[in-house]
């Protein structure tokens, strides 16, 4: 009996420790949970913002060119090489001449003997106006003689333009660059027959010193732009506008910025979107044509309000903040973004200036819960 007794007694002494240490570590957490409660809170105010907006762009030169020949031939010669940078006027190419300056010759010898003809035609005027004054031939006959004549003029005229036609076709077997640029691939090989013909161009020729950068926005950020920028014309709201950035396919800006020049006179009836033209000044030979990346494109934005991406909660796709209402319970709210300002979301339905929202460690806060506002 005794010994049951002490084992009950030893047991009961257990159990009020136990129950002592769980209060003690009750009372002890109670203040660290109610420091862990304490939150920065900051009142939304509404304010001007810049929002970046980015466009998918493709790149051009100003100039880019199809080296096409205009002359049929074996190409002989190639005088320059694949990315190479050529100046104006340069020689790029050689069709075979020797056809060509037999055509010359021909024309040549062809207009030799039509001039011959015009001054025997001239002869026969002459002798056949002496005899008609002494009436040894008829009317008739001086005015054929005459007719005869304007045809060897009309001979030799014809022939002096198939001179010059075979003239231009024996330059046209020098193929040279018609604008400062680079060389892109050259397929063809010497030896191979060249036509006038030919679906394949020789090369391309693209002058890079500018680039175009093309892009398309919708018709909603189209108005928003327009909207921002003053001028009756579309013209004057171009010229107002705010340099550009390039971001390159490597994520990292273009070192120069750019120009909007040109906004299309239309819409696309397939896809809602106009075309715009950016020009990037392009000395260092950096950007080639068909080159891809992005323009951001400043939209400014006034009286509107701003909050902090640390303040808000992603669940589901959707935006949430925790708004306090007057005894700071919290109160998880929706909102509606219109854009991103560095490190701050444009808010444009859900809050209202004044409203009071917690400002970062969202995931600790507890909907309904009274919020501990830290100093």
């Amino acid at each position: 009996m005794r010994t049951g007794i002490l084992l009950i007694g030893k047991a009961a002494g257990w159990l009020l420790l136990l129950f002592a240490a769980t209060g003690c570590n009750q009372q002890a957490s109670a203040p660290q949970e109610e420091a862990a409660r304490a939150f920065p809170v900051f009142a939304v105010q509404s304010s001007n913002a810049t929002v970046d907006m980015q466009y998918p762009a493709h790149l051009e030169g100003k100039v880019n060119v199809e080296i096409r020949s205009q002359a049929d031939g074996y190409l002989e010669k190639i005088f320059t090489d694949e990315g190479a940078f050529v100046q104006k006027g340069q020689s790029l190419f050689k069709i075979n001449d020797q056809p060509l300056k037999e055509q010359l010759n021909t024309a040549q010898a062809a207009l030799l003997a039509a001039r011959a003809a015009l001054t025997t035609a001239e002869l026969e005027v002459g002798k056949s106006e002496e005899l008609y004054k002494n009436r040894v031939v008829s009317d008739y006959q001086l005015k054929a003689a005459k007719a005869a004549r304007e045809n060897a003029k009309a001979q030799v005229a014809q022939q002096e333009a198939a001179v010059a036609a075979a003239r231009i076709n024996l330059d046209f077997s020098l193929i040279k660059a018609p604008v400062s640029g680079y060389i892109g691939r050259i397929p063809k090989r010497i030896g191979n027959l060249i036509t006038k013909t030919d679906q394949q161009p020789l090369t391309h020729l693209s002058d890079i010193s500018e680039v175009y950068a093309y892009f398309s926005m919708t018709e909603q950020d189209f108005l928003g732009l327009t909207e921002q920028y003053k001028g009756n014309r579309v013209a004057d709201k171009i010229a107002a506008m705010p340099p550009v950035t390039l971001l390159l396919a490597n994520g990292k800006p273009y070192t120069h910025s750019g120009k909007v020049q040109m906004i299309d006179g239309q819409f696309d009836a397939n896809t809602g979107a106009i075309s715009v033209r950016a020009a990037f000044d392009n000395k260092e030979g950096i950007l080639r044509s068909g080159n891809t990346g992005k323009i951001i494109l400043g939209e400014k934005h006034t009286g509107v309000l701003l909050v902090p991406v640390l303040a808000t909660l992603d669940v589901q796709h959707k935006v949430f903040v925790y708004r306090l209402n007057k005894d700071n319970l919290a109160e998880r709210v929706a909102i509606s973004i219109a854009g991103k300002s560095g490190e701050n979301y444009l808010v444009d339905a859900g809050l209202k200036a004044g409203d009071r929202i917690v400002g970062k460690d969202l995931q600790l806060v507890k909907e309904g819960e009274k919020v501990k506002i830290s100093k």
